[in-house]
């Protein structure tokens, strides 16, 4: 039987080089907009500014960190994993400018939804996640990786939450379902994908540095957390308050200080690019149990929000953007300071920004600085790691 050659990552590409590869334009990009939203979004919380948005201010916001940065992100780490996952080569060039145009326009069409109407900034906007939802459906059926449709099946639910933002901001005046079918989904892809890559590069770099305790692999257990999570969720956004939620919300936050706790991040502490994916993924628990304590009515509901969406989206897409980055244009796997303080800047505006939800007394101060610290870690980011995504990497190396 003939044995066939390895499937080549990538094919002869001359075009620019932060065209070669998806997490270039779009970590770059999602870097950029994360830090100019909060810069905008200070002013208008303020007062000061008006946006021309058919959203209220708050639903822009919460939006635009939800559906447009994060799925910008995610795009970049899905078309730069699912080539290692199936395969198949990457999306590059042309193809890769034309998603990248989309989610630009998205961006604009949302901003300015009051002047070309919300149905044509829903169109628009979806478009982007309709797109990636087919590209990575394609590639997952035709390298028939099956593993990985599950996290085909979350883009396209974060699809449709979007849409029902739209529909729901224009019906009823505000969003509210949409966010939280959004910000459930963006929970389930850090349990999915955090839960295969946290344990693993912390087992590859303790059995090279500190060899003792290693992770727990992935067992029934962690299949367990998170179809109880999922289900979980699903009420959570049916019908955040009350005691069933609240039980099944603090029973799935025990789950998981548990799960975290199998994966032998206290033995991280001299890596930091191992010990920011757990200092990340703490923040999920943290959001279960604040969810929980919500639901009780002992905290506002938006500390939970925050806790997910500040600490666990924020802190593990910064915490991914710069180890993919670093590994995939040739550098050294290594927290150089820089990179340091954009982990310290990134947990800091999480941290500042759940206190700002408990302390309300000193709401004002903490809000400027959890701000000022974001903007600092993904500006930092987009500073520092800028350059290296926009150029071609070493001759010597492959992406």
């Amino acid at each position: 039987m003939t044995q066939r050659s390895p499937v080549p990552r990538l094919r002869d590409y001359q075009g620019p080089a932060i065209l070669s590869y998806g997490f270039r334009p779009f970590f770059l990009l999602g870097a950029v907009y994360a830090g100019l939203a909060i810069l905008v979004w200070l002013p208008v919380f303020l007062g000061e500014l008006t946006l021309w948005t058919a959203f209220v201010p708050r639903d822009w916001h919460v939006h635009e960190m939800l559906y447009g940065y994060l799925p910008a992100v995610i795009t970049g780490f899905l078309f730069t994993a699912i080539p290692s996952w199936t395969g198949r080569l990457p999306v590059q060039g042309r193809p890769l400018l034309v998603l990248v145009v989309v989610w630009l326009l998205g961006r604009f069409s949302v901003t300015c939804s009051a002047g070309i109407g919300w149905l044509a900034a829903m169109l628009i906007d979806a478009s982007f996640l309709a797109l990636i939802a087919a590209a990575t459906g394609r590639e997952v059926f035709a390298g028939r990786n099956w593993r990985n449709l599950k996290v085909v099946v979350l883009v396209v639910l974060l699809l449709i939450g979007n849409i029902a933002f739209h529909l729901e901001a224009h019906v009823s005046g505000a969003a509210d379902y949409g966010i939280r079918v959004g910000i459930a989904v963006v929970v389930l892809l850090i349990m999915l994908i955090g839960g295969r890559i946290i344990p693993s590069f912390t087992r590859n770099w303790l059995v090279r540095e500190n060899p003792g305790r290693l992770p727990s692999p992935f067992a029934k257990f962690d299949t367990a957390v998170v179809i109880f999570s999922a289900v979980t969720l699903l009420v959570w956004v049916v019908h955040r308050d009350g005691p069933l939620a609240g039980a099944l919300l603090a029973a799935a936050g025990i789950l998981h200080v548990i799960r975290l706790g199998r994966w032998a991040g206290d033995r991280t502490f001299k890596e930091r690019l191992v010990l920011i994916l757990h200092v990340g993924y703490a923040f999920i628990p943290a959001g279960f149990l604040l969810a929980s304590a919500a639901a009780f009515d002992l905290f506002p509901a938006s500390a939970a929000i925050h806790a997910w969406m500040a600490g666990g989206a924020g802190v593990m897409t910064l915490a991914v953007m710069t180890r993919a980055s670093l590994g995939h244009t040739g550098q050294q796997l290594m927290a150089s300071w820089s990179t340091q303080g954009i982990y310290l800047a990134v947990i800091i505006a999480a941290l500042a920004r759940i206190a700002a939800v408990m302390v309300p007394v000193w709401s004002g101060a903490l809000l400027d600085i959890a701000a000022l610290a974001w903007v600092i870690a993904f500006f930092g980011f987009a500073v520092f790691y800028g350059p290296s995504l926009m150029r071609p990497r070493a001759a010597s190396h492959r992406d």
